[in-house]
């Protein structure tokens, strides 16, 4: 009820709004207006009113975003006889037209988000069995075994559960190919999974014929199991012990549930966080999508599935026969006729996994052409706003999951717009420089507070902006080849095993450098016609000003595309945790500081350490989170660093079975709630001014750095080096 009259308040103000928006006013009026609506924001923000007062807030912003529509539309348009001016001042107000859109379908979404759920556990001892489904192509033997470990160390009944490895590397179509390598390397990879699987006591499957990619082998899944629940872990995606107990007692509450979604949560940086050095410090970019749009979407029963981290109805899978592969995004689709059929979905805000993400540029540009793709699919082939059995919130919703993905046109469009009138003296924007500034300094200004207000602590200013900035050069082509071609697109795993030996430009940063060029020539250029033609200075500085901001962002953007080297191939995670370093026949008290896949960083007490050396081995021991007695595991001894009373001890595991991997799993992925405090450590909020001088301070270095690697030459013949199992902590 308290909802339901917040936006009723919001809209009864927005629709004044409206009708205010309407009024012919001068600019002196406008800027007051605008001054006051930004003021009233402000103060709301600062005193940080939530509720009623957060929707009033919004509402402001919204009259002033929808002032702004009306001034482009009756104000600025170039005259039709001008097809020169009109045209590409057209797709410049299309672009504009577009971010409103957007801007709209958000507010709707995420204004107010439902809190987080909380765990949800079974009300009786009445376990449904469950399935747990992990899909894999070609990742190495290691990452699998951990994953398949901690899904096999999921705390839930032994009897009820039960994991499958569907191998899509391994199938009979591979083996027997007629090209001899592929099919060696293929009945190698299925006979080393086989074995792997049943030292694990999982059961490994593969099929006939790699068809329909991940939902085909989804489906085949489906087809030799029997579980009422299932479910699903990409390959690198490894569950803490917690993740059945928190997620599988909702269905219990609802017969027409289909779906539990949990957030997708990262050890390692993605590229950008990695290259400019965020990952500590600042929330992830996914964390905006996990943290506050699934949260808005859960609201109007829309969480949809995200590929893994899920638990699933069988029930449901199969009256809509299984997992849908028209599109190249299966989880997307198969959320959609889900709830087109009248299933539901929910989405548990807790990171209950811990998976890798693409260490090279070049291998997240590929991961996000393929989500790209496959949403203008769906688009295209399924068109959520017309889809048989959804409710209008939900056609709301998944139109704004995938109209997003056209964002690629209008970043373009801004950034050439500005050069137009620059290079070639075109007014695509017939204004005066203080129409502008009264106009769209308030809207842009409105835009940032209003994109704070709904993600806060979850997304920095302009932070978005320079993911889709660099994004963009190269999803454009995947975007447009998807809407001449809709079935060309096909499923590409994304490459997660990824490690940087030494520092380089990435493969494809050239686009890059070569508008970063074109903007400072366009710098240049503002500064001369300033001069020269100061009868239209004013102009001429709104535009340049325009520029200077997207040389801003393309300079941030040289520094994520310089690939930093990295020694470690696997991210460590801190931890504290109690346990003992054995040599020989001495033990001394330790704690485990940190931990990798591959290793850990042990403080040993020196009282009976006696010598050691590196290269020696040790034995690490420690009690499981399952409770059973204290365990021991093999490693061999990589640095020492003596620190007083204490050793230092850096360490590599040495796994002698399917025993060992279980001790890895739980060293590092058994406790979700180190995932919840990471998380909660980034999230702060440092506002738009103080966010925005440190956007600034972080493009300027970065763009000396892009500029120093691109002088240097160290990009040349240096590639990525695939290091995986081999690879050293």
């Amino acid at each position: 009820m308290q909802t339901a009259r917040s936006i009723l308040i919001w809209a009864v103000i927005a629709l004044c709004g409206v009708v205010l928006i309407t009024l012919p006013v001068n600019l002196q009026t406008q800027l007051i207006a605008g001054t006051v609506a930004v003021t009233i924001m402000a103060i709301i923000k600062i005193l940080k009113r939530q509720g009623t007062w957060r929707l009033v807030a919004l509402a402001f912003g919204t009259a002033i975003v929808l002032r702004y529509v009306y001034w482009r539309t009756t104000s600025t348009l170039p005259p039709l006889n001008q097809p020169e001016n009109f045209i590409p001042g057209l797709l410049l107000y299309l672009a504009e037209v577009y971010n409103v859109a957007m801007l709209m379908l958000s507010l709707f979404i995420v204004a107010t988000p439902l809190p987080p759920r909380t765990a949800r556990a079974l009300k009786t001892q009445d376990f449904p069995s469950v399935d747990v489904f992990v899909p894999s192509y070609n990742e190495d033997t290691n990452l699998l075994a951990n994953t398949l470990a901690s899904a096999k160390a999921m705390d839930y009944p032994a009897d009820k559960l039960k994991v499958w490895l569907l191998d899509d590397g391994g199938t009979a179509q591979k083996r027997n190919s007629t090209k001899v390598l592929e099919s060696q390397v293929a009945i190698a990879r299925h006979d080393e999974l086989k074995q792997l699987c049943a030292d694990l006591d999982v059961e490994y499957l593969t099929r006939e014929r790699n068809e329909h990619a991940k939902a085909g082998n989804l489906n085949n899944g489906l087809e030799h199991s029997t579980g009422e629940l299932i479910a699903v872990f990409d390959a690198d995606h490894a569950p803490a012990r917690d993740f059945l107990m928190e997620t599988v007692g909702y269905f219990e509450d609802d017969p027409r549930l289909f779906l539990v979604q949990t957030p997708h949560f990262f050890i390692n940086p993605d590229p950008l966080e990695r290259n400019l050095r965020t990952f500590d410090t600042m929330p992830s970019e996914n964390e905006m999508f996990y943290g506050i749009i699934q949260r808005g979407l859960d609201k109007w029963n829309a969480a949809f599935f995200c590929g893994s981290a899920a638990v699933l109805s069988r029930r449901a899978l199969e009256s809509q026969n299984g997992f849908s592969g028209i599109s190249i995004t299966e989880d997307c689709e198969t959320a959609l006729a889900l709830h087109g059929a009248g299933w539901n979905s929910i989405y548990v805000d807790k990171p209950l996994i811990a998976g890798l993400q693409p260490a090279t540029f070049a291998s997240f540009i590929g991961q996000r052409s393929r989500w790209a793709q496959g949403m203008m699919q769906i688009l295209r082939f399924r068109f959520p706003l017309l889809k048989r059995g959804l409710t209008l919130p939900q056609r709301f919703c998944y139109m704004s999951s995938t109209l997003f993905w056209l964002f690629p046109f209008p970043r373009v469009i801004f950034l050439f717009a500005p050069l137009f009138y620059l290079f070639f003296d075109l007014e695509i924007f017939t204004a005066s420089g203080s129409e502008f500034l009264a106009y769209t300094l308030a809207y842009m200004l409105v835009n940032l507070m209003m994109q704070n207000y709904l993600y806060g602590s979850f997304r920095w200013p302009w932070i978005s902006e320079l993911y889709e900035y660099v994004q963009t050069v190269h999803l454009l082509p995947a975007v447009i080849s998807v809407m001449l071609n809709p079935h060309k697109p096909t499923f590409k795993v994304t490459a997660k095993d990824e490690s940087i030996s030494v520092s380089r430009l990435s493969e494809i940063s050239r686009p890059f450098f070569v508008i970063f060029a074109v903007q400072i020539i366009a710098l240049a250029v503002t500064i001369y016609r300033v001069y020269a033609e100061p009868y239209k200075a004013d102009v001429t500085l709104v535009v340049g000003g325009w520029n200077l901001i997207n040389l801003i962002m393309s300079g941030c953007a040289l520094g994520v595309v310089s690939e930093r080297g990295e020694r470690a191939s696997s991210r460590r995670v801190r931890v504290d945790r109690r346990s003992e370093f054995g040599t020989g026949d001495k033990w001394n008290s330790a704690s485990i500081e940190d931990v990798s896949v591959h290793g850990a960083k042990l403080n040993v007490f020196n009282k009976d350490l006696g010598p050691i050396k590196v290269g020696s081995e040790g034995t690490l021991r420690f009690q499981p989170y399952s409770g059973a007695e204290m365990v021991t595991l093999s490693v061999v001894i990589r640095n020492i660093e003596p620190m007083g009373d204490i050793t230092a001890i850096g360490c590599q595991y040495v796994p002698k079975g399917a025993a060992d991997h279980r001790l890895i799993a739980d060293l590092v992925f058994a406790n979700s709630d180190q995932w919840t405090k990471f998380q909660q450590a980034r999230r702060r909020n440092p506002g738009i001014i103080r966010g925005t001088i440190w956007f600034l301070g972080l493009s300027l270095y970065q763009t000396s750095r892009g500029l120093i690697y691109l002088f240097r030459g160290v990009g040349g013949e240096r590639s990525t080096q695939r290091q995986g199992a081999k690879a050293k902590s």
